[in-house]
């Protein structure tokens, strides 16, 4: 029986998992890991130590715990996070911190540099959308400003699935839905290497070659088999980014399904037939041939809780150290106790900047309305209210402006665990959501690519028989009707505060 292993590589933590030809689960494993914040909007990793460390930390204990032999492993499959930037050597050695997504702002002069240089309307055409935090072109001329020596020496700037796949197999490539955020470094009806626009940003020879997700890069070398304990010569894909991998996981596979993943941030992938024309998001193809993603993101949803956990909730955290109930757990069962509506506090959820659709960096995190009467479990009710509100507004931009159908709604990721947020999510947008059967995440998506890249099915539509819904929540109506009567206060209370966030920075 052949096994497929998937790996993805997070914000905050990995995760592995080896599955059988069925898709059945045989072994899991996750590691944490700390996200360098050595200035404020500045997000980063040791690529060595975090990206390729938890790799081959997971894959050998994956290889240990399920006893099997590695050379039973017929295909690998990995993701990581994506729209980040690490240059590195000919030996896929890292030169510098890899700059992380969207959520780090450090690019935003060069984000403003070349909205001068080419106008909003050619730079709109180059990039397939306004310029913002999430490309990686302006986190390459970052390197080219502000270490030109790192620039200059660096063989590939890579992302982290493409370092990853990298490192296993000695083939510098990445995934289209990937390759679309280092436009306009790519020509997109190509996939070829734009050599004049690239002239701006780096050397040609300093791009990776474009291949599709599923596509098999190459082989795991001796030497990667030394550090992962996986059997050399073990078939690699080229990996792609997490959220695409999460969406695989849940069944997203058709026009008219939509992920919503609650992670450190929240990312939202709806999958059309035909490409879309709006700025604030981000259109592309997807990994699945012939379907086109609209992608999107809000910077802190999971990195919100984590923050109130921290700060409000620290004596739960004193007591879950001497095994008392999780903090997590016990922050939701107080918001629970809280009324739909936090009663009157609203909470704005930019406490990273804002990606889509605001697309600001300078964004800031605002709670509005609180009395003495507040607890900390309103603040709390009312940040999952406010991520709910972000995931209402890409529902509406997608259905309302754009007219498209939304025929499922598919919630992932560690805010699964979280009744109350889901509860919220479904209420504010005043429709069903769904949780897929299984919720291991991304490296599962990662593991089923791996088993129909390896044979163990001969179609998407065939993957598709064998998974399924574990859990649908229906909207409180009642409740629906509460928040749409508050939605103008969450929107404007951003609008009217634009400019002076911004003179806070």
């Amino acid at each position: 029986m052949a096994l497929y292993l998937g790996i993805d590589i997070g914000t905050s933590a990995s995760k592995g998992v080896l599955i059988d030809d069925r898709c059945n689960i045989v072994c899991q494993a996750s590691c944490g890991h700390e996200t360098d914040n050595p200035c404020d909007g500045w997000y980063q990793h040791d690529a060595e130590a975090v990206w390729w460390g938890d790799f081959c930390r997971l894959s050998r204990e994956l290889v240990a715990r399920s006893g099997v032999n590695a050379a039973q492993i017929g295909c690998v499959g990995l993701s990581a996070l994506g729209c980040d930037c690490v240059p590195v050597d000919t030996e896929c050695n890292a030169l510098a911190p890899a700059i992380l997504y969207g959520v780090d702002a450090r690019s935003k002069p060069q984000i403003d540099e070349l909205l001068s240089e080419y106008g909003s309307d050619r730079a709109r055409e180059l990039f397939g959308h306004d310029p913002c935090s999430s490309d990686i072109a302006p986190k390459i001329l970052w390197f080219k400003e502000n270490m030109p020596e790192v620039h200059e020496r660096a063989a590939k700037f890579l992302t982290a699935s493409s370092f990853l796949c990298a490192k296993l197999t000695g083939r510098f490539t990445v995934d289209r839905y990937l390759a679309e955020d280092f436009l306009p470094l790519y020509d997109r009806f190509t996939w070829k290497v734009d050599a004049r626009e690239c002239a701006r940003f780096c050397r040609p020879d300093q791009m990776a070659e474009v291949m599709s997700a599923t596509d098999i890069a190459g082989v795991i070398t001796q030497r990667a088999a030394e550090a992962t304990g996986l059997a050399a010569g073990t078939p690699v894909l080229v990996g792609t980014g997490d959220s695409g991998a999460e969406a695989i996981s849940t069944g997203v596979f058709r026009p008219g399904d939509m992920m919503v993943q609650l992670g450190s941030t929240a990312y939202f992938i709806y999958l059309a037939d035909h490409m879309i024309d709006d700025a604030r998001l981000w259109p592309g193809t997807f990994i699945i041939p012939g379907t086109y993603g609209i992608c999107a993101g809000t910077n802190t949803a999971g990195a919100l809780t984590s923050w109130l956990r921290q700060e409000l909730y620290r004596d739960a955290v004193e007591a879950e150290g001497h095994g008392g109930p999780d903090a997590y757990s016990v922050m939701a069962h107080d918001a629970a106790d809280v009324a739909p509506g936090a009663d009157g506090l609203l909470c704005l959820p930019y406490f990273a900047g804002e990606r889509t659709p605001l697309n600001d960096p300078e964004a800031r995190g605002v709670f509005f309305g609180l009395t003495g009467r507040h607890t900390r479990a309103h603040m709390v009710r009312a940040a999952l209210e406010g991520v709910a509100y972000t995931v209402a507004s890409h529902v509406d931009i997608i259905e309302r402006e754009h007219g498209l159908p939304i025929g499922r709604i598919m919630l992932v990721g560690g805010g699964t665990k979280n009744p109350v947020w889901m509860q919220a999510i479904a209420d504010v947008c005043g429709r069903e959501v769904s949780v897929a059967k299984v919720t291991v995440g991304a490296c599962f998506g990662d593991a089923i690519m791996a088993a129909l890249a390896g044979g163990a099915y001969a179609s998407w539509d065939e993957l598709a028989q064998v998974l399924g819904v574990a859990q649908t929540i229906v909207p409180d109506m009642a409740a629906h009707e509460l928040y749409a009567s508050r939605r103008h206060i969450f929107d404007e209370l951003y609008a009217r505060n634009r400019d002076l966030m911004h003179e806070l920075v």
